[in-house]
């Protein structure tokens, strides 16, 4: 079962692939020439690696946040929101709060993880208390936190002035690797020496892609070593079963939508922290939550697998931007690429809702027919 689904997910990259050189073959550029330009934009420089695994960092979290989601039973469509409080709350405490280097960006990155999950909670209380569908309750706080972080950013002592943007955090928050040796006289004299290394470093690197990493493997052994994620997992195949059973089902709920949030605002801490530093004025939501759901299918909802699919989203964005200055093709061939490679990944599962829907009718034909 586990070796089909990967199967089908190589064929599903591989159509999405084939189907954006036809896209960009009608508009008269040449696909083995524009998928070369983006294999060079993400291999073709250590600095390219680089951004590439920045890119994909948050990509990864937010994956696993809507991936955990699935497993439980529920639609986490509010991952974007969640990002949004979280990396507003990360900047609050890395700007006002004055701490040692190593505390200070702990404190701001678990306090992102509690507005996560506070605002992923809000969307499981409703359902457990009033049963009302967490999809529309998500998508309704995801323009709720868009305009509550533009109102708090817009706040006068957290306000850069002149600028669309919030204060920068501290620099005793940052988790950006070897941020002030790289710009010291050591490190300036080390790095005129290796070339690779002067290269990888020049983007901002941080913890983040290491944070992710252990975020995956243990989500990943919450719901398969533990009884909490036996629990979990067993509300969202059934949850009438899972009453029967014992299984509290609001407290799951409730408990699942939060540990969701807590990931998607651990991934807009990181962001924070370790890349933009700021938190800027928002005309519309930035994907990184909606991207998230794109990773999370690629990835059949398993944590683990987000990070190769998170990195490939990635490759795919940083690399196809590549093709616009290089040779003019529309950077929109590459959302097509990734629209088709995550429709006929989910091509199976509606074959086989229309198949038990059909096998349900004739069980229907048959009864009616004794």
């Amino acid at each position: 079962m586990k070796g089909n689904k990967f199967v089908i997910t190589l064929i599903s990259i591989l159509l999405g692939l084939i189907i954006g050189g036809i896209a960009l073959s009608i508009t008269g550029f040449n696909p083995i020439e524009a998928y070369k330009i983006m294999f060079k934009g993400v291999f073709s420089n250590p600095r390219y690696i680089s951004w590439t695994i920045i890119r994909s960092t948050p990509l990864i979290l937010t994956g696993i946040s809507v991936s955990f989601a699935f497993k439980t039973g529920l639609f986490n469509i509010g991952a974007e929101g969640q990002f949004i409080v979280g990396s507003l709350v990360a900047t609050m405490v890395g700007y006002f709060f004055h701490l040692p280097p190593i505390i200070h960006p702990i404190v701001a990155i678990l306090a992102g993880i509690l507005a996560g999950a506070i605002w992923g909670g809000i969307a499981g209380y409703l359902k457990s208390k009033f049963g009302i569908n967490e999809v529309i309750t998500t998508i309704m706080l995801n323009w709720i936190a868009l305009y509550f972080s533009n109102f708090m950013v817009f706040w006068e002592p957290f306000k850069r002035p002149n600028r669309d943007a919030s204060e920068r955090i501290l620099d005793s928050a940052s988790i950006q690797i070897l941020e002030k040796w790289k710009t010291s006289d050591a490190g300036r004299a080390f790095l005129a020496n290796n070339n690779f290394l002067k290269e990888f470093l020049n983007p901002p690197v941080n913890f983040g892609i290491i944070i992710a990493i252990l975020v995956a493997i243990l989500i990943w052994y919450l719901l398969k070593h533990t009884t909490l994620g036996y629990q979990l997992r067993a509300v969202g195949f059934n949850k009438d079963a899972a009453e029967y059973g014992g299984i509290d089902i609001k407290r799951n709920t409730i408990l699942a939508m939060m540990i969701a949030g807590a990931i998607s605002g651990l991934s807009g801490a990181t962001q924070v922290l370790g890349v933009s530093k700021e938190t800027a004025i928002l005309a519309t939501m930035e994907g990184y939550g909606f991207d998230g759901m794109a990773v999370a299918l690629i990835a059949n909802s398993n944590p683990l697998a987000c990070i190769p699919a998170a990195l490939l989203f990635g490759g795919l964005k940083y690399g196809g931007s590549k093709l616009q200055p290089t040779m003019g093709a529309p950077i929109e061939v590459i959302n097509i690429t990734i629209g088709v490679i995550i429709m006929f990944i989910a091509m199976p599962k509606l074959i086989d809702i229309i198949a038990s829907v059909r096998r349900r009718k004739r069980g229907v034909e048959v009864e009616d027919s004794k």
